[in-house]
Parts: structure tokens; sequence; C-alpha cells
């Protein structure tokens, strides 16, 4: 606040007129030792800046925001959702009219089920029957299973996952153990133990329908399964009865290899005397056939010479069976008594030679 000193003095000077005319006596002015004073008690320009200073941090810090790289920002504007804000700088109306919320996007978030981590390794425990978790499941041939896994999820719409479910966090947890329940309880006691994939790709499938039905607005990423066992009081028996199946299925294999073995022999062998009975039938057949059109030439050949081809064939079987006979005797008909020096009943004698024809003359 300035003051006007040349209009000051002038007040002074005609209050000093006035009092000695002896008129009304004025007010007098303010001294420079109060001004000082006065002016040092007013503290209303700092106090002014200091609101100004104030109310730009607060507008600035209120209007302007950074998104990171890995998740996005929900706008909302008096409580309803307007927008998303993309990674970078933003702009939004101060606080009270509109407020952010910033969601991970990008992050893999987990729930674990039926076991606890170990802190500071990779290993995991399974869950004590006084945990809340249990891992306990009826499977379908009605034994009992200890089924531990994983639910490994993404935000993927942010607008249903703030606003559409209250608590997405206990839906997914809920619908997870209600989904693994019923998968498991399709399958067999030996299925669960050694097709753990197999469960996690169907109760993966199945989650992630319910999840958007349920608009959660997140994306199953994997459901991993730990290793599935029977419960500690019955793993003795369990074990004994798959030692059992275990020799029973062995047995069945070498009975199996044994019979791959014979089966294929026998047929080979079956195989190979039809093809000798029935190569030895065309071997039959053909000779009965040569035979058959030999005897036909031999006997066109007798029509037109009788006595030649008679004689000829007398000829060529006496080649045929001579050779075949050993020693032989050839006797006259008209002879009526054995030779002395004969030996009919003994060996070859020696003054005889084989193939002796005796005669009268003889």
């Amino acid at each position: 606040m300035n003051w006007d000193w040349e209009k000051l003095r002038e007040n002074q000077q005609k209050f000093e007129h006035k009092r000695e005319g002896g008129g009304p006596s004025m007010p007098r002015p303010p001294q420079m030792d109060e001004l000082l004073n006065r002016f040092k008690s007013f503290k209303f320009p700092g106090v002014f800046l200091v609101v100004i200073v104030i109310a730009a941090l607060f507008f600035g810090s209120s209007t302007f925001f950074t998104i990171e790289t890995d998740e996005v920002g929900v706008i909302q504007r008096f409580g309803k959702y307007d927008r998303i804000a993309q990674p970078g700088l933003n702009f939004k109306f101060p606080s009270g009219i509109e407020k952010v919320t910033k969601v991970k996007v990008k992050r893999v978030y987990k729930e674990e089920f039926g076991f606890q981590a170990v802190k500071g390794s990779g290993n995991y425990r399974l869950a004590s029957s006084s945990s809340q978790e249990t891992p306990l499941m009826l499977t379908g041939d009605l034994n009992v299973a200890v089924v531990p896994w994983i639910v490994q999820y993404r935000i993927s719409n942010p607008r249903d996952y703030l606003f559409k479910v209250k608590d997405v966090r206990a839906i997914l947890r809920d619908m997870s153990e209600a989904t693994m329940r019923t998968v498991v309880g399709d399958r067999s006691i030996n299925e669960v133990i050694s097709k753990r994939e197999e469960i996690a790709l169907a109760a993966k499938d199945i989650l992630q329908k319910e999840m958007d039905q349920a608009q959660s607005g997140i994306n199953i990423v994997t459901i991993e399964m730990k290793k599935t066992n029977v419960p500690e009081p019955v793993q003795a028996s369990f074990n004994e009865v798959n030692q059992a199946i275990q020799e029973k299925e062995q047995t069945i294999y070498k009975a199996r290899e044994e019979y791959n073995k014979a089966v294929p022999l026998a047929r080979g062998e079956a195989k190979r005397v039809i093809k000798d009975a029935e190569g030895y039938a065309i071997d039959r057949i053909n000779r009965a056939q040569g035979d058959a059109t030999k005897f036909s030439a031999i006997y066109q050949a007798y029509a037109k010479a009788k006595d030649v081809t008679k004689k000829r064939l007398y000829l060529e079987s006496m080649l045929e069976i001579f050779p075949n006979l050993g020693t032989k005797y050839i006797i006259d008909s008209e002879q009526k008594n054995m030779l002395p020096f004969l030996n009919m009943g003994g060996g070859q004698s020696a003054a005889v030679p084989q193939n002796r024809f005796l005669n009268k003359s003889e």
C-alpha cells in the first residue's frame, strides 16, 4: 500500500492554518513510526503469495499425471467411468471432478492353491490340514487326491476389473477351485497323477469361460499343476496297489511279446506249408499232364507200328528195371533140373558170373 506524501503535507498545513485561526481541530495525521509499524504488521501480500503457490501446486499435481509403460489409467468423472489413459503424460480435471486409478495390465498375477511357497527358494510345500486351503479332491473313481496348482493371470479389461465385480480375487479363487474339482472329478486317480498337463489345459479353458461370463476383466495366462499324490495315510497302500498293477501290466506285456513272437512264426510256417502243398500240387498236375501227353504220343506211334513200338517199349522197360535187380539168374523154361554147381541158397559163387543165362546146352 503506497502513501501520497504530498497530500499528507497539504493536509498538515491546512490543519495548522485552521488551528491558528481558531477553527475546528483536525485529526492528527499518522506519524512515520506509526506508518512503519503498520506496514510491518500488514502481512496480506505474503499470505496471498503462499496461497497462490499452494493452489498452483495442487492444481498442477491433480491435473497432470504420468502412466507407466506396464499400466493404464482409468479416469472417472464425478465417480462415473469416462475414459482410459494410455502410458505417458496425461491431463485431467482437478481432483473432485476427475479421479484416475492406475491398473497394471502387463503384470502377471498369480494365485496359489493347496500349497505354501517357501520364502527365499523356488520350492513349495503342501498346505497342512489346518491351513485355510485344502488340496483334497474326490476323483472320478471315488479316490481322494492331493491336488495343488497355481493360476497365473493378467488384467485384460481394466474397466470390467474395477467396476463389474466387487472382489475379483475372491471370485477367481472360488471359480478356480470349483473348476479344478469338476475336472478332477471326471478322471481317475491314475489320470490325475499322470496327466497333469491335460488337466491343467482343460481347467484353463473352463475357468476362462467362467471369468468371461462374470465380466471379471482378467485373462488366464496358464494353470500350473504341481505334484499330485494321495493323502499320506493311504500312500503306502496306494503304492502297493500301483506296484501290483505294474506287475500285472508287465506280465501282460511279456505275454503279448511271446504272442507276437509265436503267432507270426506259426502263421509264416502255415503259409510255407500251404505254398509247398500248392507247389507239389502244381508239380503233380504238370507231371500227370506230361505223362498223359507222352502216353498219347506213344499210342499214336503204336497205332502206326505195333511190333516195333512194342519191342521198343519192352527194351526201354528192361533198361529201367534190370539195373535195380542186383544179381540175376535167367533160367530156361524148358530145363527140368537145377545144375549141381549152382549155389541157389548161398552167396554169389566165384565160379558163376553175374547175369548168367542158363539153358539146356549148359
